[in-house]
C-alpha cells in the first residue's frame, strides 16, 4: 500500500480521475466519504481513510503537476516565470516587489492554472498553493517541529505527550524528512548565504539553528557536483520544484491512490455544500480546464464529508454554508482566531557576499524564540544568479493578533477582516532582533525590496492559520458540532501560531485527528 513512489503510477493504474475536456450536464452521484483539497490535512485524511477501507473522493482544484511543457520541466523557475507560475494572474506576484526600487521581479505571464496564489484582502495577501499538494508544492520544505515546551501554547486541548511521541514521528516519516549534511553545508558554495546569516547573528548574541527539509540533500549534493538535472540549485521553489522535493504529490498522495480506495479529481472546485433530507451530504463542484473554461459540474453526496482546503477554503465552504441557511447550525465560532503565523519579511544590506548561486530550501534559523517576545527569523535564500549582498528573512513571530472571517453574500466570498495596525505586533518584534543584528555587524535595512519603501514585508502570509480552531469551533478531533460526519483536517484547526513552519504540525494533528476519528465513529462504506 506505502510502496507507491510516484504519482504517476497510480495515474497509471486507473486511479486518477482527469478533468474532463468536453463540457457535460450536471450529473449526481454517491461516494461515502468526500475530502476537499490535496495540502497536507486533506492527504492525511485521505490515506487513512483508504487505508480503512472508506471509498473516498478527493477533490482537488489544481492540476497534477506530472506533465512536462515544451522546455521539458514541468514547472519554471523563479527567474523565468511564466504562465505555470500563478493561479489565472496576468502578472506574477512574487513576496518582493522590486529591486534597486526596478520593477524587474514580477513579470507579465498568460492566464493559467497555475502553481502558486495569492489571495488579496485588505491589509493582508495569503499565499496558497494550487495543484496535487497543495501548499507542499511551493514552500521552502522547512519541516520543523515545535519546541514541547511551546506546545500548550499551540494546541492548548491536546496531549502532547501523544504528540511527541507518536504522531511527530509518523508524520515526519510520511514526509520523507531529512537533515542537510552539516560538514557538506559549511564548505559548499550554495549555503554562504545561511553561513554569513549565522555569523552576524552570532556578532548580535543569537544563536542559530539548523531544521530538516523534506527536500532531498542528497539530490542537492549531486545537484553541487554537477551530476543531475538541478532544481534547488536552479533558482526553483515558490513555482515549484522539478527534482529533489518531496513534496505531498511523492508521499501521502500516492500512497492514499495506492491504498485502491481514493480516487482523485483535479482542477475541480467544491462551490458549495449542504445536507440532505437523509443526513448525507450534498458536495457542488465544478470542473475547469487550465485556461478557465467551465467543463462540468456535478454534485456528489456523501455519508463523510472532511473539509480540509486550507484556511482560505474551508472558510468559504463553511461560513457559506451556514449565512445561506444550508447548514444554519454552523457555530459562530467558525471564522474567528484566524492568524498568520506572525509572519514578517525583512532584508539587510551585507556588505559581505552571499552568493550567487543560493539553495531555494533553507535550513537555518535565528532562534530568539528564548527571548522576552519569542521570534524564529528563517535565514532564506534570494536565488537570482548573480550576487545581490542581500540576507533576507522570513521571521515568524508570538504575535496575538487575530482576524476574522465573515461571509458578503453580494459577492459570494468569505472576507478576512484583518486592520492595518495588527501588523504592528509583529514588525516591531522583527525589528528588535534585527536593529540588533544590524547595529552589531554594521549593516542597514534594504527599502528597495517591498513597495511603499518599506523594510518590512508585513502585509502578506504564507501561513494562514485558524479559523474553525480546535475545541472551539470544532471539537477536539475536528468535529464540526450538530453536523455528524462532517469534519475539518487542516491548517484552519490550528489558532494563529506555531512558533515555527507550521506543516508537519497540521500533518501530525491531522494524523492525530483521523486515528481518533477512525477508531470512534464507526466510518464505513
Amino acid at each position: 500500500m506505502l510502496g507507491l513512489t510516484m504519482l504517476g503510477a497510480a495515474a497509471a493504474a486507473g486511479a486518477t480521475v482527469v478533468a474532463p475536456r468536453v463540457a457535460r450536464a450536471a450529473t449526481s452521484s454517491y461516494v461515502p466519504a468526500v475530502v476537499v483539497g490535496s495540502g497536507y490535512g486533506a492527504s492525511v485524511s485521505a490515506l487513512r481513510l483508504g487505508a480503512a477501507g472508506v471509498p473516498t473522493l478527493m477533490v482537488e482544484m489544481g492540476q497534477l503537476w506530472n506533465t512536462p511543457a515544451a522546455d521539458g520541466n514541468v514547472f519554471c523557475t523563479m527567474i523565468n516565470p511564466d504562465q505555470r507560475s500563478m493561479w489565472f494572474k496576468t502578472m506574477t506576484e512574487a513576496p518582493l516587489d522590486s529591486l534597486l526600487w526596478l520593477p524587474v521581479i514580477n513579470k507579465p505571464i498568460s492566464s493559467y492554472a497555475g502553481v502558486l496564489d495569492r489571495v488579496d484582502f485588505p491589509n493582508m495577501k495569503v499565499y496558497c498553493g494550487r495543484g496535487v499538494g497543495g501548499g507542499s508544492l511551493v514552500n521552502g520544505g522547512m519541516a520543523v517541529t515545535p519546541t514541547r515546551d511551546s506546545f500548550a501554547d499551540i494546541l492548548p486541548g491536546v496531549d502532547a505527550d501523544e504528540m511527541y511521541s507518536t504522531y511527530y514521528p509518523l508524520a515526519n516519516q510520511m514526509l520523507g524528512v531529512n537533515s542537510v549534511d552539516q560538514n557538506w553545508w559549511n564548505t559548499t558554495d550554495c549555503y554562504q548565504f545561511a553561513r554569513v546569516g549565522r555569523d552576524d547573528a552570532a556578532k548580535a548574541g543569537f544563536a542559530t539553528s539548523f531544521v530538516p527539509n523534506v527536500y532531498d540533500f542528497n539530490y542537492m549534493e549531486q545537484e553541487a557536483l554537477g551530476q543531475v538535472p538541478k532544481s534547488a540549485l536552479n533558482c526553483e521553489v515558490i513555482y515549484g520544484n522539478n527534482h529533489g522535493k518531496r513534496s505531498l504529490d511523492k508521499s501521502y498522495v500516492p500512497a492514499a491512490l495506492g491504498t485502491g480506495n481514493v480516487t482523485l479529481k483535479t482542477l475541480t472546485k467544491v462551490t458549495s455544500i449542504g445536507r440532505n433530507a437523509d443526513g448525507t451530504y450534498a458536495v457542488n463542484m465544478s470542473t475547469v480546464d487550465t485556461l478557465g473554461n467551465t467543463t462540468s459540474s456535478q454534485t456528489v453526496n456523501c455519508k463523510y464529508l472532511f473539509l480540509a482546503a486550507g484556511c482560505l477554503g474551508t472558510m468559504q465552504l463553511l461560513l457559506q454554508a451556514r449565512d445561506t441557511g444550508a447548514l444554519p447550525g454552523i457555530s459562530a465560532q467558525f471564522g474567528q482566531n484566524w492568524g498568520p503565523n506572525g509572519n514578517i519579511m525583512t532584508a539587510r544590506a551585507n556588505w559581505k557576499p552571499t552568493g550567487s548561486v543560493q539553495a531555494g530550501m533553507p535550513t537555518l534559523g535565528i532562534d530568539a524564540r528564548n527571548q522576552a517576545v519569542p521570534v524564529f527569523a528563517e535565514i532564506a535564500p534570494m536565488p537570482a544568479n548573480l550576487e545581490l549582498y542581500i540576507s533576507l528573512y522570513l521571521a515568524i513571530t508570538k504575535s496575538p493578533e487575530r482576524g476574522s472571517f465573515s461571509y458578503d453574500p453580494a459577492s459570494g466570498q468569505a472576507k478576512l477582516t484583518w486592520g492595518p495596525s495588527q501588523k504592528d505586533f509583529a514588525e516591531n518584534a522583527a525589528r528588535t532582533l534585527f536593529d540588533k543584528v544590524n547595529a552589531a555587524n554594521g549593516t542597514i535595512y534594504r527599502y528597495d525590496l517591498f513597495s511603499g519603501n518599506r523594510a518590512f514585508g508585513d502585509d502578506f502570509c504564507y501561513h494562514p492559520l485558524g479559523g474553525a480552531v480546535l475545541g472551539s469551533a470544532t471539537d477536539l478531533y475536528g468535529r464540526v458540532p450538530g453536523y455528524p460526519g462532517l469534519y475539518v483536517n487542516d491548517a484552519s484547526l490550528i489558532p494563529g501560531w506555531t512558533g515555527v513552519n507550521p506543516f508537519v504540525t497540521i500533518t501530525a494533528l491531522a494524523e492525530r485527528n483521523m486515528a481518533r476519528v477512525i477508531a470512534a465513529d464507526g466510518l464505513t462504506s
